[in-house]
């Protein structure tokens, strides 16, 4: 941190220094050493943020790639387990019990194929990594219909809606546990209801303090095009709601 302040108070304090030599400076021929010194240290700076620019992305680039192989390797251990499970089944000829295992298998896929339609790229790499970056919760999530978020959405309101979700989700993480060491257990509903995109969280279980987390809410959707309400069932229940921008989509969905 102290090496990336360095560079631009440096590059500043020799640009000012620069400009005052060259204030007094009378001579032509240092008058144009000076110039070209200052253009030298201008440059160098630019370059200097060019190269830095290109390092945070290829950091940001690198943590994306490491958090995607992660989410593929705990789909590829959820597979293997939920193969050798069956496997088990068969080899003990327990077949009654095939049909429940296939029927869990067949609703985590059809979970996995609603989130992956939501048509919010940033949303749908978040929800399908959670795990991988949310190991404290345990999130359920529920998606109402073949719903197409991207479609009914304007671009900025669908960024706000997915920043306003990951911040509801990290409220709950820091007010909705009774202790640090409790894993939370949070459900997480998305439906379209008349022409208004919903969003219902419902924590199981114990709940911390209803309060705190309903004002950290306010805090999240203010200035948003976004309202936070309490759900109607329990205090560990709370509501987002965005009004859609693209209503012939929204006819065409109800």
């Amino acid at each position: 941190m102290k090496h990336r302040f360095a560079v631009p108070v440096i590059a500043g304090t020799l640009t000012l220094a620069l400009l005052v030599i060259l204030y007094f400076v009378d001579s032509t021929v240092w008058y144009v050493v000076l110039c070209v010194c200052l253009l030298a240290v201008l440059w160098g700076y630019i370059k200097y943020l060019k190269e830095q620019a290109a390092n945070e992305r290829k950091q940001l680039l690198e943590s994306v790639q490491r958090t995607a192989a992660a989410t593929l390797g705990h789909h590829r251990h959820d597979w293997m387990n939920d193969l050798q499970i069956l496997y088990g089944y068969i080899q003990l000829g327990k077949i009654d019990k095939l049909a429940s295992c296939v029927d869990r298998i067949k609703e985590r896929m059809a979970v996995e194929s609603k989130i992956s339609r939501l048509g919010i790229p940033s949303l749908v790499f978040y929800l399908q990594s959670f795990r991988e970056v949310n190991s404290s919760v345990q999130l359920a999530v529920n998606i109402e219909g073949d719903l197409e978020l991207g479609k009914l959405l304007t671009t900025e309101d669908a960024e706000e809606l997915t920043e306003a979700i990951i911040a509801t989700i990290r409220a709950f993480q820091f007010t909705g546990r009774s202790s640090w060491g409790e894993m939370l257990q949070l459900s997480m509903s998305i439906c379209l209801e008349h022409n208004e995109v919903l969003i219902s969280f419902e924590q199981e279980g114990t709940s911390g303090n209803a309060e705190i987390l309903m004002k950290r809410l306010d805090e999240i959707v203010s200035g948003k095009r976004i309202r936070a309400e309490r759900g109607n069932s329990t205090l560990a229940s709370v509501r987002l709601r965005m009004l859609c921008g693209n209503l012939k989509e929204v006819n065409a969905c109800l």
